[in-house]
């Protein structure tokens, strides 16, 4: 939930030049007619399951109705995850009309089978809380659902009493927590140190490194996957970023846009599992898709490298 209409234009500016910068630069190096390459997967860790690095928050990107151009724009958003070999698509009840636009697209792509499906409970109260995950499959499409997140912790004692029976009735087949705030960190902490989970989303970004400090760790320990949303700083990164030529050393990990670059920051750190930009536009999930392919580098090369913020 990461990419606002207003990155569009500056961002949109910025690939078309990087590209044929690329391609330039590849049809020298004899490289330009080398095959796509699979997307990174790593292990969600209580299963041993694996996920694709890269996924899609639906975050204000999926918030459109049909007959928009933006809705009109959205399949190729899917397409462009699938066909890169992503999967994951997360959503929330409070993202407006975001899970009903994204069951109505799998439900048209006939793709259902290649997403994995996350979504969230955000209201206080038992009843309350089955009442809109029930509501939340009925709009994506589907009575069995492969991630179930309590968001921003509300209510959560009770919502993962539900959960644990859901999951063991095969309702869900993961549980988990999210924020979004460094405020919540705190208790995000003790969440994580108390109850046993299968995912943790959380805020991370090479602008916002707070969870690195004991988050990031701790869900290692844990054994927990963890989701990262806002990779871009809430947006704001990649615009300040976006007329800025990349850097030299961009081409040591095969970047050809600065969101690759800051996606690659944030799956450099070994206890992220999946990131998950939003967006509306296919070329920017196309884009974000090859943050996680080639070279994922070591976080010692971060230490090394600035971005001049």
């Amino acid at each position: 939930m990461n990419q606002t209409q207003a990155t569009g234009v500056n961002r949109a500016q910025f690939m078309r030049a990087t590209l044929a910068a690329s391609l330039a630069m590849g049809l020298h190096q004899g490289l330009a007619a080398a095959p796509a390459r699979a997307m990174h997967q790593r292990k969600i860790a209580s299963t041993g399951e694996a996920l694709p690095v890269v996924g899609c928050g639906t975050w204000r990107g999926f918030g459109h109705a049909p007959g928009t151009p933006e809705y009109a724009r959205l399949p190729g958003v899917l397409e462009a995850l699938f066909d890169a070999g992503g999967t994951l698509l997360d959503s929330s009840p409070m993202y407006g009309r975001s899970e009903r636009t994204t069951g109505e697209l799998l439900a048209q792509s006939r793709r259902r089978s290649q997403a994995f499906l996350a979504t969230k409970v955000w209201t206080s109260g038992r009843d309350a809380g089955i009442r809109q995950m029930e509501e939340s499959m009925a709009l994506l499409g589907s009575d069995k659902l492969d991630l179930m997140q309590i968001h921003n912790l509300v209510d959560w004692q009770t919502h993962l009493q539900t959960l644990r029976g859901w999951k063991s009735q095969g309702r869900v087949r993961y549980l988990g927590i999210t924020h979004y705030t460094t405020s919540a960190f705190r208790e995000v902490e003790a969440v994580l140190r108390r109850e046993p989970l299968d995912f943790l989303q959380i805020n991370y970004a090479f602008d916002d490194q707070g969870a690195a400090e004991r988050l990031l760790p701790l869900a290692a320990d844990k054994g927990v996957a963890v989701l990262v949303n806002q990779p871009f700083g809430g947006g704001g990164l990649l615009r300040r970023l976006s007329d800025r030529p990349l850097p030299a050393w961009a081409r040591e990990i095969e970047c050809t846009s600065w969101a690759q670059v800051l996606l690659k920051f944030v799956l450099s750190h070994p206890a992220v599992t999946c990131v998950i930009p939003g967006t509306s536009r296919p070329e920017h999930m196309a884009d974000n898709a090859r943050a996680g392919q080639g070279v994922i580098p070591d976080p010692a090369f971060w230490r090394q490298r600035s971005l001049n913020l």
